[in-house]
């Protein structure tokens, strides 16, 4: 079985303390990294060079998020740069596919996003061309907002898939996730849960990490812990 995977979000981190924040959550899986345009999403936060800037300062993979219009133009050039795995929101194109054989193409995985009002069933058929999916449990856009636990429908939907074996995909949960609510997350059968506020807001981080993977674990009907 596999383990719960941990991504700390360093949207809510120190921005100008952003290498000592990645060495802060040792031990984590991912380091999710929030990229927003002020078009796609009203927010705006940072960019490619700040992405590049952090490959040389970490050795955690970098899962970025691109909350961004136009991902055929823009979301390449951060799978070229060394991004793990680079994800794009389903709204803001209309060929998924040609953006996620891009993203490959240039060396990342690619993650499909869709908002928590997103119904799924219409990315069902394409999701095999993606190796994440990453549910929005907040409104994409802000940091610190409550978990909207309907959106656990979509992730159970997609993991009886792929534990028939129809889709070999990573479920990746973003928004609201903390010790009140990475359980719910964990039993609808979530691989990978982004944490901000209930990582860098702790008094260790790293301790942070640890306890949500531990939470997560127990309520997993399908992860455990590491021996």
């Amino acid at each position: 079985m596999a383990t719960p995977m941990i991504a700390p979000s360093i949207l809510s981190a120190d921005f100008a303390r952003l290498a000592e924040e990645a060495d802060a959550v040792a031990g984590a899986d991912w380091l999710h990294v929030d990229v927003m345009d002020a078009h796609f999403v009203p927010n705006l936060t940072l960019g490619l060079p700040v992405v590049q800037s952090l490959l040389k300062a970490t050795d955690i993979p970098l899962d970025c998020h691109l909350m961004i219009d136009d991902p055929g133009r823009w979301a390449p050039p951060y799978a070229e740069a060394g991004a793990h795995n680079v994800t794009f929101h389903a709204e803001a194109t209309d060929d998924p596919i040609a953006v996620a054989r891009d993203i490959r193409a240039a060396g990342a995985k690619a993650g499909l996003s869709i908002k928590p009002n997103t119904p799924i069933e219409p990315y069902l058929e394409i999701l095999k061309n993606f190796d994440t999916l990453l549910v929005m449990s907040v409104e994409p856009g802000f940091g610190g907002q409550s978990f909207i636990p309907e959106v656990l429908d979509k992730a159970r939907a997609v993991r009886k898939l792929v534990d028939a074996g129809e889709l070999r995909l990573l479920v990746e949960i973003d928004g609201g996730i903390n010790v009140d609510t990475v359980e719910q997350a964990a039993e609808a059968g979530i691989d990978c849960f982004v944490a901000g506020s209930a990582v860098y807001g702790a008094a260790d981080p790293a301790a942070a990490v640890r306890g949500l993977r531990e939470q997560a674990a127990k309520a997993s009907p399908h992860l455990t812990l590491s021996i």
